[in-house]
This record gives structure tokens, C-alpha cells and sequence, in this order.
């Protein structure tokens, strides 16, 4: 296992760059609409981040809770974060990771595609949970109306298969709705909401080098109609 998890540290170093060379604008845009997507579900005080990168959603987060623990492998990312009262950063593997207390809220914000074995791990943050709190976690959706349109062009073979952008960022998989919900039924966790975030027919650098603001809050909005196509899920979930 130590084994394992020493290349899982050195593929996830390998990655830490990406933040910096492949994130585009409105990646961290669609960070923001997914943050005001999942904060009404927030239960208070105590949050904890997993994946805090270079904190696009963390800078959000902090003003949600009393206190926030954010949990990255990357001690060069966590590093660039600023430092907050409340914040409590904490540089780790998910699997080394030992918390001390129990959190309200557990935000698992594009994590579930990079890890090796998702189904672990939401068993693992689950038994994190206080009584009665919850885990939001947002993955990007393999039914999405831009990689359904990739296959009928020939760009992708199925809509689950990887995309050059996927696999330049470390992606593992992508999310049907349906794998989603098996995921999390497997780890012993209920879902409370499953929902759809943006409506994407397009590329994100497409959308990044000619949409609008309003274009974009428009598609944002017409994601909400079709969840089961749109650009990511977003899931809330709780202890059985």
C-alpha cells in the first residue's frame, strides 16, 4: 500500500502544474457557478475541502464556515493560498488523512475523477461526517450534450471515453448519472439531490474565446432543465 500510495503522490505532483498551464478562465468560472450551484445544502460550522488545488472555490468556501479545513497533496498549490483565520490547511493524501473531529459539510469539488478507487474514498469521508451533515461532490458529466455531439463527429468513441484536455489534467473517468449513483450506493451513503450543472454544447476553450458573460449565464440556467445532460452532476449525500 505504501508503494501505491508514494506513486500516487508522484502522479498527483506530476499534475499540480495543470492549475497553471492548462486551467483556462472559464474553468474557473464554471468553479464559481458550481460553488453557488451547492452552497444552499451548506450545514455549518465546521467544513472540510478535499482537492483545494490553488483555491478558486476555497476563496468561496471560507466565508460559509466558521471554520474550514482545506486538504491537498500538493504542498506547492496549498502554499498559494492565502492565509485566513479560519482556514486550517492540511497537506495530505485523501488516504493518509486522519481528522481529529467531524465535519457539517465535506465539498468534494472535481475530485472523484482524479482519485484511483472513488468508491473508497466515499466510504472513507463518509465516516467523517457529523450527524446529520453532508458531502457535495460535482464531477463532470459523460452524457454532456458537448461530448454526446463529440461522437457524432467522431471526435470521441463513446461518451465516456477520454478527451486529450481529460487526460492533460488527470482525469480517470467521467460520470454518467448512473455510475454516479452506483458509487455512491456501494460506499453506504443515501443521495438526498442529484442535479445538473451548464449547459455545454461547446469546448470549454471554445465558450472561453467567445461567449459572453450573459451567454454563459444563460447556458447556466438552461442547465438546470437538463441535468442529465449538462456539463457536470452535482450530488448531495448523506450517512444512511
Amino acid at each position: 500500500m505504501a508503494k501505491d500510495l508514494n506513486q500516487e503522490q508522484q502522479h498527483l505532483d506530476a499534475l499540480a502544474h495543470t492549475y497553471f498551464t492548462v486551467q483556462i478562465a472559464f474553468d474557473k468560472k464554471l468553479i464559481y457557478l458550481g460553488y453557488l450551484t451547492i452552497r444552499s445544502y451548506f450545514e455549518g460550522p465546521n467544513g472540510l475541502e478535499l482537492g483545494s488545488g490553488d483555491g478558486d472555490m476555497t476563496k468561496f468556501l471560507k466565508n460559509d464556515f466558521e471554520r474550514l479545513t482545506v486538504v491537498d497533496a500538493s504542498a506547492d498549490l496549498l502554499e498559494g493560498i492565502p492565509e485566513e483565520p479560519n482556514l486550517v490547511k492540511i497537506c495530505s493524501l485523501f488516504e493518509n488523512y486522519l481528522p481529529q473531529e467531524q465535519f457539517n459539510t465535506i465539498i468534494m469539488g472535481h475530485i472523484l475523477e482524479h482519485v484511483e478507487d472513488p468508491v473508497s474514498l466515499f466510504t472513507q469521508v463518509g465516516k467523517w461526517l457529523a450527524p446529520g451533515g453532508k458531502i457535495l461532490a460535482i464531477v463532470p458529466n459523460a452524457d454532456s450534450f458537448h461530448r454526446l455531439a463529440a461522437v457524432k463527429m467522431g471526435l470521441l468513441k463513446e461518451p465516456s471515453e477520454l478527451n486529450e484536455r481529460d487526460i492533460a489534467v488527470g482525469h480517470r473517468r467521467v460520470y454518467s448519472w448512473e455510475r454516479l449513483a452506483r458509487d455512491i450506493e456501494l460506499a453506504g451513503l443515501h443521495i438526498i439531490k442529484m442535479g445538473g450543472l451548464f449547459f455545454k454544447p461547446l469546448s470549454n476553450q471554445q465558450i472561453n474565446d467567445y461567449w459572453t458573460d450573459d451567454m454563459i449565464q444563460g447556458f447556466y440556467e438552461l442547465g438546470k432543465e437538463f441535468p442529465k445532460n449538462s456539463a457536470e452532476i452535482f450530488v448531495v449525500c448523506g450517512k444512511l
